[in-house]
């Protein structure tokens, strides 16, 4: 069997990345599929993949189920990497791909708290982060579309949020909650004088910017409305260009500011940034609104997606109240 080194192993990631970049994927999934295209290499002793099968994939893919403990979404991803790498970068035509068992995952009810409980946990939780917890809830963002909106996506005037590329790569609005404009104001005033004085102390260091603009738009990368709603305190390297650049805040800030303040809080719930999405769709729903109207501001492709909020209203998808309602006696 032929080795992967001896076929330069870094050239296959490297075009494994190259594909990715061609296609417009983030960073997190390139970071993400190279790690485990190397695990798999790896894990059949650096065989290079053209030598291996079906058989191979369905072996590695078990292994990480049954040693490795990994949900059937993590199982999923790893089968999606290496897809990708097939198709896509080895140009392989796979029928033998329908015989690798793909995990199902199991439905789960989404966690969802009351208005009372949102409510104690963004009291909770001090400065901007709770503005970041704020729009979870009040726009139905998900994290990384929350951390990723720049200046130009925010319209208070209009009381319209854009979301750009989201989750299958489709822009959308939403709604910006009437009681944060006051507050979003404040935060980009402040934003400004900031990020004025911090250039004015290093000299100007642009903003990150997709699909390589900053080399069709020079001036780009320093102007105000490219500039993201959530910086980073400090410039870091950009790991596909080198260059130094302002990335948004790391999502570990606003996940372990919601961990503290759910306890704070004393919210006996397991409680993530996702459920105060999950939160937004309920009780958008308990209010009376057409799911229709939901699916599209949360930007489900589907609203079968948008129907598993059904589940979790008061009193449950069918509206059936318990018998026990009915009776006489307390």
């Amino acid at each position: 069997m032929a080795d992967i080194r001896s076929q330069g192993k870094p050239r296959l990631l490297e075009a494994l990345r190259q594909a990715m970049r061609l296609r417009h994927y983030s960073y997190r999934t390139e970071q993400t599929y190279v790690d485990w295209v190397r695990r798999f290499i790896h894990f059949h002793g650096t065989r290079h993949p053209k030598d291996m099968g079906a058989g191979e994939i369905n072996t590695f893919l078990s292994h990480l189920a049954v040693a490795g403990h990994v949900a059937a979404s993590t199982q999923n991803q790893a089968l999606a990497a290496i897809l990708f790498l097939y198709r896509d970068v080895l140009k392989l035509d796979v029928p033998w791909m329908d015989g690798v068992v793909r995990a199902k995952k199991p439905k789960r009810l989404p966690v969802v708290l009351s208005k009372d409980e949102v409510s104690r946990l963004l009291a909770a939780i001090p400065g901007r982060k709770r503005l970041i917890a704020s729009l979870l809830y009040g726009s139905g963002l998900r994290l990384n579309e929350c951390l990723e909106l720049r200046v130009k996506d925010v319209d208070l005037g209009r009381g319209e949020i854009t979301v750009r590329h989201g989750k299958g790569g489709k822009d959308r609005r939403t709604m910006v909650p009437r009681r944060l404009v006051p507050a979003l104001r404040e935060h980009l005033e402040a934003l400004k004088v900031w990020l004025k004085a911090d250039e004015e102390a290093g000299g100007p260091v642009g903003v990150s910017l997709p699909d390589a603009l900053d080399r069709k738009y020079p001036n780009a990368p320093t102007d105000w409305a490219w500039q993201y709603l959530f910086p980073a305190p400090k410039p870091s390297r950009d790991p596909r260009t080198g260059a130094i650049r302002r990335h948004h805040l790391h999502q570990s800030v606003p996940q372990r500011a919601i961990a503290r303040a759910t306890k704070e809080a004393g919210i006996a719930k397991h409680v993530t940034c996702h459920t105060l999405r999950h939160s937004f769709a309920t009780h958008l729903l308990e209010g009376g609104h057409d799911i229709r109207t939901v699916q599209e501001l949360l930007g489900h492709r589907d609203v079968s997606t948008t129907m598993i909020y059904t589940h979790v209203l008061n009193r449950g998808g069918l509206g059936v109240a318990s018998p026990l309602d009915g009776c006489g006696n307390d």
